[in-house]
């Protein structure tokens, strides 16, 4: 397995680069440096870092105010207080008036842990896919944050980056080419189709190696890709199964598991679908992150479990 890489580390190391070739960036953050890892850039470019203290509303509104003066604004913090606290000002400030801001939401899901609900964050994307004018996505893995993020910065208008907290491994070799609304398939199989975003994708990767060695053959489908997203491509590559998982780490209303859900029934496909994830009305609970995904049943052995019992259900 290659070496790990936090996404934070991958998201400063492009800024550093884009500001090396010319491009006019600018990171705010709010009391978030630790958080971001953004101190390679801070000593590179002193001067360049907005730190606008713990003030989530003022980040998001003086991000716009330099997209406006014609910077390339880039939000760094947290992302249950970011899309929690400075919500209005991202759907006015940002959505409605489409300034040119990249939201980057760090430590996205149950990535805090212990911390608990507060720290979570497990709606993110429900809420910004209620908000209109804004590009969503959820890389899995180093090569692909780097490519999205790339892409995100060279983009004229709004787009929110999920990342997460923890390191994770590649899942492509040098020859991946991340685009805006593909799918990504990383495993064909016959008999059921996974589905993930975000660090999630490890855990089905996993799921489909053991369902393997069941005599069960799964895809593993990732949606980097939350919006745009290629509808025909999902829905191809989720027909042809005999019943489909979604797997996130957020809440089942408004995810993959959603998008997945609209795919299939507005194309009159009647496949069965389970969607796992935080369930309605619950939160991720207090805990390290293994023990989050295995509560929630959102780690490999949840995932293979929950496959298994949707196939013996179809027979």
């Amino acid at each position: 397995m290659s070496k790990s890489e936090h996404l934070a580390t991958v998201m400063v190391n492009a800024f550093i680069d884009a500001v090396d070739s010319g491009v006019d960036l600018v990171p705010v953050v709010a009391d978030s440096t630790s958080t971001a890892k953004i101190s390679p850039f801070m000593k590179k470019f002193p001067g360049r870092v907005v730190n606008v203290g713990i003030a989530e509303q003022t980040l998001v509104g003086a991000a716009a105010g330099l997209a406006l003066g014609g910077k390339i604004a880039v939000t760094c913090n947290a992302a249950p207080f970011l899309i929690s606290r400075a919500n209005e000002q991202i759907k006015v400030d940002i959505c409605y008036n489409n300034t040119n801001v990249k939201l980057f939401g760090l430590n996205a899901g149950a990535s805090y842990g212990p911390l608990a609900s507060t720290h979570h964050s497990i709606d993110d994307i429900s809420i910004l896919r209620g908000f209109g004018n804004i590009e969503i996505y959820a890389p899995s893995c180093p090569l692909e944050c780097r490519q999205i993020i790339d892409y995100a910065l060279a983009h004229v208008g709004p787009v929110y980056i999920r990342l997460d907290g923890k390191a994770l491994p590649e899942l492509h070799d040098a020859d991946y080419r991340f685009a805006p609304g593909n799918i990504d398939v990383l495993r064909r199989g016959r008999d059921i189709a996974l589905v993930a975003m975000g660090s999630t994708v490890h855990e089905i990767v996993e799921a489909a190696t053991q369902l393997a060695a069941q005599g069960i053959d799964a895809s593993v489908i990732s949606v980097p890709s939350i919006r745009p997203c290629n509808i025909s491509q999902l829905l191809a590559a989720l027909k042809n199964h005999r019943a489909v998982v979604s797997v996130e780490e957020h809440n089942i209303n408004g995810g993959v598991g959603s998008l997945v859900a609209e795919v299939l029934a507005e194309a009159g496909c009647a496949l069965p679908l389970r969607r796992l994830g935080i369930q309605d009305g619950e939160y991720a609970i207090a805990a390290d992150r293994a023990a989050t995904r295995a509560r929630h049943k959102i780690d490999a052995a949840g995932v293979v479990n929950n496959a298994r019992e949707l196939l013996a259900a179809r027979q």
